[in-house]
């Protein structure tokens, strides 16, 4: 099982579902710190990839699954999307991003995750877990601003019709109260998939490994 994980996300963002997995697969999770295009990323971790394996990708991690699958749909067991999107960005996104990168290359202490971001990535309930918070921004220091930067001009491309042609099971996990990837979102991609399964994470926002890691966990050892 091959785990992907998303922006300014390091292999923390996975660590609940390693240990509580680790009796059904032998599991790892994906560096996509290198790289400036999405091709380019999959192509190097397909080059290191076991023959077939179990992919999951969260949030930009998605991005990069449905890149995996369309150089190399033969090689996915099968899929699982958490928290993310199929769609590229619109332009008033990609003026966000690029207004995001000017911020964090600006002088000062990179935070990657602010009191206002956090506020958007986790739900109510969520936003005073310390340890949370503590996993998020210490992802963020460890990984620092030239990956943000890196990472979030990746080009988001449709993913549409790559998730309509694969054949293996799919998995789609979502927040209940995502804001950065909504569940309507996550309710098109069901349908666009040929054999597609929804699981909606309460009291979750976008982080569910983080934020609910029993239940993704779950959600996870039921789809292998």
């Amino acid at each position: 099982m091959l785990l992907i994980p998303g922006l300014l996300n390091d292999a923390d963002l996975w660590a609940d579902q390693l240990e509580a997995l680790g009796d059904l697969a032998a599991s790892s999770v994906l560096d996509i710190t290198q790289g400036e295009r999405l091709e380019e990323i999959a192509s190097d971790l397909l080059r290191d990839a076991p023959e077939r394996f179990a992919l999951a990708g969260f949030s930009l991690g998605g991005y990069v699954a449905l890149e995996i699958a369309r150089q190399a749909p033969e090689r996915i067991e099968r899929l699982a999307l958490l928290d993310t999107c199929i769609k590229p960005d619109s332009s008033e996104r990609a003026a966000q991003r690029r207004e995001m990168n000017r911020i964090a290359l600006s002088p000062g202490t990179f935070h990657g995750f602010g009191e206002r971001l956090l506020d958007t990535y986790l739900h109510p309930t969520n936003r005073s877990n310390a340890e949370i918070v503590e996993r998020i921004r210490g992802m963020t220091q460890r990984l620092g601003p030239e990956i943000f930067v890196r990472q979030n001009s990746l080009e988001r491309k449709d993913g549409t019709t790559i998730l309509a042609a694969l054949k293996c099971p799919v998995l789609v996990i979502c927040g209940d109260s995502d804001r950065l990837t909504p569940l309507a979102d996550h309710l098109e991609m069901v349908t666009i998939a040929q054999d597609a399964h929804l699981v909606v994470i309460h009291q979750s926002g976008h982080m569910t490994p983080l934020e609910q890691p029993g239940e993704v966990t779950r959600a996870l050892r039921r789809w292998m």
